[in-house]
């Protein structure tokens, strides 16, 4: 008797659960999206023949669209609907994710209160608390309304009833990992359910004509929980950034059908809530009367926004053989090249064997290269115990060979310095139009940058004493 050929259908084909690559034979690791255990054995696909059906609207000409229907709604809350671009579009679905503890459910339980109204009703359905601690919650940062509806639900076909009782034109689901369909196998926040999920809730928003907002997990190294399928699916993704240890919160448009993603949010986190801040400079500077050596300023882009930020540096005498190099809000690397610039083009040779801080004000991260200016002169004020003059702001890239080069936005970042009152600005070559009553000083290298500071007075009384004597 034969022996029976196996067929290309009998054979056991394999698949990523991450993002749907196929292979022919299992393999711990996937050979598309490099992620580790995702490959899964599944049926191979019978080939089918899909037959023209009926269509549910008409194709028209794109002139003839009414675009009215994709008019945005605000939130309420003017920070997030400049990152939205103008607020929610009926039926769109934004993903926002962050760190615990770092204040999404804060954030959108606010957005759900104020949103509230006559005519659009809020349901905001929790998963991972009892709706007792969120109306604790509510009652501390005032976001009551009679228009807002509450339900604490894991089960998706729960949530979807709700939907139909409530009606509401904003979905509130915090978050996306806790819901489960009982059709689905698999634990919550598994990569099918996470699927099923947010499926199931992207077709009721387009269907309903509802906004929805859905709370997004994390891992251990910042990326969205999940498989990456689900940033495909929806229309906006928005990363909430903040130290759990400062007040500033930032929300970063990653993604965004309806706008820019080049807007960032600024939220101040608080006792009573969370507030946004349109003009957040503040939370960045430390005002003193005199100026204090190791301290220079500079103006960084976050988007489009200026913002400006204090640079620090602290060097004393090391008692260990390997100096300490310590930094916060700042990268490494970039400190470490200002460190052999200022050695090898400053001609600073005290900073080698010296402990040295560097450190931001208010928590916030400067990772742009035109803060390389201030932290070079930051370093330098600090290893001459000499103070830079007062008012002043530094803006620039430094390169290895001691160059200052240019950097994008030197107009909005000039403007932003004098709005707040600074008077001196060191900038490379060509900033091309300054503020009217603001001095700035076009540098081309360390050496012209390093002339602003003055003289150290500390030093030259010690010398004027030997003299006298």
């Amino acid at each position: 008797m034969a022996a029976r050929t196996k067929t290309a259908k009998d054979r056991p084909s394999y698949r990523c659960t991450e993002c749907g690559w196929q292979t022919a034979k299992w393999l711990g690791r996937c050979g598309e999206c490099q992620a580790w255990g995702t490959v899964e054995e599944y049926g191979a696909p019978a080939v089918r023949t899909t037959a023209p059906g009926r269509v549910t609207t008409s194709a028209v000409p794109i002139g003839q669209v009414d675009g009215r229907q994709a008019t945005a709604r605000s939130t309420g809350v003017p920070e997030l609907d400049r990152v939205l671009g103008g607020g929610l579009v009926p039926g769109a679905v934004v993903l926002l994710a962050g760190e615990p503890g770092v204040g999404k459910s804060t954030l959108l339980l606010d957005v759900a209160a104020k949103a509230a109204s006559d005519e659009h009703r809020t349901l905001y359905v929790t998963g991972e608390e009892s709706a007792s601690q969120v109306r604790l919650r509510a009652d501390r940062i005032k976001a009551i309304d009679d228009h807002l509806y509450l339900a604490a639900e894991t089960d998706l076909s729960a949530v979807l009833g709700h939907l139909d009782a409530v009606k509401p034109s904003l979905l509130i689901m915090d978050s996306v990992q806790t819901v489960a369909s009982p059709e689905i196998d698999g634990a919550p926040g598994g990569m099918a359910q996470v699927r099923e999920v947010a499926g199931a809730l992207i077709r009721a928003s387009k269907e309903r004509g509802m906004a929805t907002l859905l709370v997004g997990h994390v891992t251990k190294d910042g990326a969205i929980a999940g498989p990456r399928l689900l940033e495909h699916l929806v229309d906006v993704v928005l990363s909430f950034e903040g130290d759990r240890h400062a007040r500033l919160r930032l929300v970063r448009g990653v993604k965004n059908r309806y706008g820019t993603t080049d807007e960032v949010g600024c939220f101040e986190l608080h006792d009573e809530g969370i507030t946004g801040l349109a003009d957040p400079s503040g939370l960045f500077l430390t005002r003193r009367d005199e100026p204090v050596p190791g301290t220079c300023l500079t103006v960084t882009l976050e988007g489009r926004r200026p913002l400006v930020a204090e640079v620090q540096a602290l060097t004393v005498d090391s008692q260990i053989p390997s100096p300490r190099r310590t930094t916060s809000g700042l990268e490494t690397s970039r400190v470490s090249m200002m460190l052999a610039v200022l050695e090898q083009r400053g001609r600073i040779s005290a900073l080698g064997k010296r402990d040295i801080y560097s450190a931001t004000v208010g928590g916030v991260k400067l990772s742009e290269p035109a803060a390389d200016l201030a932290i070079a002169l930051a370093l330098a004020s600090a290893a001459s115990d000499t103070p830079l003059p007062k008012n002043l702001v530094a803006i620039g890239e430094v390169g290895l060979a001691g160059e200052v080069r240019r950097v994008t936005g030197v107009q909005r970042r000039l403007a932003e310095a004098h709005r707040l009152g600074f008077t001196h600005a060191l900038v490379p070559s060509d900033p091309g139009k300054v503020p009217a009553g603001m001095k700035v000083t076009e540098v081309a290298d360390m050496g012209d940058a390093l002339r602003v500071l003055p003289r150290s007075r500390r030093r030259e009384a010690p010398r004027e004493t030997e003299e006298r004597r």
